[in-house]
């Protein structure tokens, strides 16, 4: 007869009420030796089961492993009063000022991992996670209407997509931009990543699209910006106030709000650069340009299982305007 080990959550003690019952009925029929050797335990414990029960499972549950007596290298209670007593006047206080303050104050000389390790098993950093208001970022509003917001921004082609041909010293700068309402997309390459790039690029945007957005919204990169203000004004915002758009730059360090944009690029890396093998400029302009076709060209979750193209066509419509 096979015995059913149950999973074990005590160390010292692995055994579980049900097992031990399980043992002492095997006992019955099988000698003490037969059942230490089945449990994988000595004889000594099988006898402290047979004389701890007492007809009940309940008898045989393990109890706790926690030492009566109080370790002799514990905190004591004066310092945990001192520990209590900062924390309550400062509840936010950390780890490092709060062992500061003891030290300094309070003479206090143990291993700043005592202090951790008592805060811990009371719970303090718990606590102290529930104070913190949770980050709820804004609801993004999303333009309905075709050419009132566009996304900008960069993304370096992967290296493993170049054959032989191609000097491993030169990179290539994928554009994108992205119309907010139709997800439609413009993509063309650049040798290099700055003003003059994006310009040329904007430009072949507009007239790729046939329509100048109001909004250009891109990160602060210095292909679009200065990092720091300069009496200069940057030539991509030259052009944009030389064609009516509004250069939106997003705040430092948070790329979800191009989150578009940034989606586009990840979809990029599987359908297109997965795959991709260019020997030349001029190749990689055109593959890029039969990919830009297919991508327009996938139906989205986001607009109803239409695609970019059906979008634009139906808001289009929406306007009067025939395509």
């Amino acid at each position: 007869m096979l015995v059913e080990v149950e999973k074990r959550h005590y160390h010292n003690n692995p055994y579980s009420a049900r097992e031990k019952l399980k043992a002492l009925n095997l006992l019955k029929l099988s000698s003490i030796e037969f059942v230490a050797h089945r449990y994988h335990c000595t004889i000594q414990t099988i006898y402290r089961w047979k004389r701890i029960y007492n007809g009940s499972i309940e008898s045989l549950e393990n109890g706790s492993c926690r030492p009566k007596t109080q370790h002799p290298n514990s905190q004591t209670d004066e310092e945990k009063k001192h520990i209590q007593d900062l924390i309550k006047r400062n509840p936010n206080i950390g780890l490092n000022e709060l062992y500061g303050k003891l030290r300094i104050n309070y003479g206090y000389c143990r291993n700043p991992v005592t202090l951790y390790r008592y805060l811990r098993k009371n719970n303090y950093f718990k606590n102290l996670s529930k104070n913190r208001k949770n980050y709820r970022p804004k609801k993004y509003d999303t333009p309905i209407h075709i050419g009132e917001k566009m996304q900008l921004d960069v993304k370096v082609v992967p290296y493993d997509c170049r054959t032989k041909e191609v000097p491993f010293d030169m990179k290539f700068y994928q554009y994108t931009i992205i119309d907010e309402a139709t997800r439609e997309r413009f993509i063309y390459p650049y040798k290099e990543q700055n003003a003059d790039s994006t310009c040329d690029f904007v430009i072949r945007a507009i007239n790729y699209f046939g329509y100048t957005p109001k909004i250009i919204q891109t990160d602060n990169g210095q292909e679009f910006t200065f990092l720091k203000q300069f009496e200069k004004i940057h030539k991509f915002d030259l052009l944009c106030k030389k064609l009516g758009i509004e250069h939106k730059l997003i705040k430092p360090r948070t790329p979800r709000h191009n989150g578009k944009v940034e989606r586009s690029h990840r979809n990029d890396n599987e359908r297109f650069y997965r795959y991709l093998k260019f020997y030349s400029y001029e190749d990689l302009v055109n593959q890029m340009k039969l990919y830009l076709k297919r991508s327009n060209n996938i139906p989205t979750s986001v607009l109803n299982w239409k695609t970019p193209i059906e979008k634009r066509k139906e808001l289009l419509q929406d306007l009067g305007v025939v395509d």
